[in-house]
């Protein structure tokens, strides 16, 4: 059997519903870790609490101690599995995935219904989650996301439900494999990237979303912050409002990296618009595009980025490294 070390950061699969009122909330003890003699079936498992938080409070210096928590200890396991809350999920795997150098399964799972709600998806997601790390196929895979009987990679799952436990989904490119009873298959791989060393994370960057009107006094107020880096979620295949252009050039003749993504779950951004505002003139402006990444994770990597460099055009052959 394969040793395999669980880490909980806490999150729903971590927390109990009140009986009397419906409420769900943290527990003094995790109501999974009574439960290692049934995990014992699957694989020799070791267990350890690295945080106890809801998915909302984790930030990337959080992210970044679990990457180092996972280098100290991936070498004495087979596979690490991640328990954490399903709201930042993504990004933490986003962010493990971009910087663990290790060709071991790292999973990350959680729920969408504690442990002792009807229906939890809990105990069966961890378990899931076990014999995916401990499967020889999911060696060299990058990080995984396992739910609901299916495994994710890390670069494409996202959270598309607010509530149903099928909410893990990868748009546009499905998911790698499934898990059914008898055994784990993946059906592809995905292209490896380039890891990255980070010793900290201590950039200002944010995420905005494009809207039919928008002007120039959000990113005006965003400017007066002094960011280090800004994301867009543009319009369709990468367009914005005319007026958001000049404040976006300020940014760009400042030196501040300012990334397009579309806020449609499908397609990549393309420079295909020549009118202003359009893709074709925001890349000729500076502007960086990306391959399909979603807002939230194109922030992971800009930070990541931004702490290996602060030039503009090694930050943009960092993202168009992928296209």
């Amino acid at each position: 059997m394969k040793n395999i070390l669980i880490i909980h950061t806490g999150g729903t699969i971590s927390m109990l519903e009140n009986k009397k009122n419906g409420e769900v909330t943290t527990s003094d003890k995790h109501p999974l870790t009574n439960l290692s003699a049934l995990l014992h079936n699957y694989a020799n498992v070791d267990e350890l609490i690295e945080f106890h938080l809801p998915s909302p409070h984790i930030t990337p210096k959080h992210m970044l101690k679990l990457a180092k928590k996972i280098e100290q200890k991936i070498v004495y396991y087979d596979g690490i599995v991640i328990t954490h809350g399903t709201d930042t999920l993504e990004e933490t795997a986003y962010f493990l995935d971009l910087v663990l150098k290790t060709s071991k399964p790292i999973i990350l799972t959680g729920a969408m219904r504690s442990s002792n709600e009807i229906g939890s998806d809990a105990m069966y997601n961890l378990i899931s989650s076990i014999r995916v790390a401990s499967e020889n196929k999911a060696s060299n895979n990058g990080v995984l996301v396992v739910m609901n009987d299916e495994i994710h990679a890390a670069r494409n799952v996202t959270k598309t439900s607010t509530s149903n436990i099928a909410t893990f989904q990868s748009p546009q490119y499905g998911p790698m494999g499934i898990v059914t009873k008898e055994s784990i298959f993946f059906h592809h791989r995905i292209h490896r990237s380039r890891k990255h060393s980070v010793a900290d994370v201590n950039k200002n960057v944010f995420l905005l979303k494009a809207f039919a009107g928008m002007d120039e006094k959000l990113l005006n107020a965003v400017r007066q912050t002094h960011p280090d880096g800004i994301v867009v979620e543009g319009l369709g295949q990468g367009n914005l409002p005319i007026e958001t252009i000049p404040p976006l050039q300020q940014m760009v003749d400042s030196n501040i990296p300012v990334v397009l993504v579309s806020r449609c779950y499908q397609g990549i951004v393309q420079p295909t618009y020549a009118y202003e505002g359009g893709g074709k003139r925001l890349r000729e402006m500076g502007v960086i595009f990306t391959n399909g990444l979603s807002g939230p994770k194109a922030r992971i990597k800009l930070l990541i980025a931004l702490e290996e460099t602060n030039e503009t055009n090694l930050v943009r052959r960092m993202f168009e490294e992928d296209l």
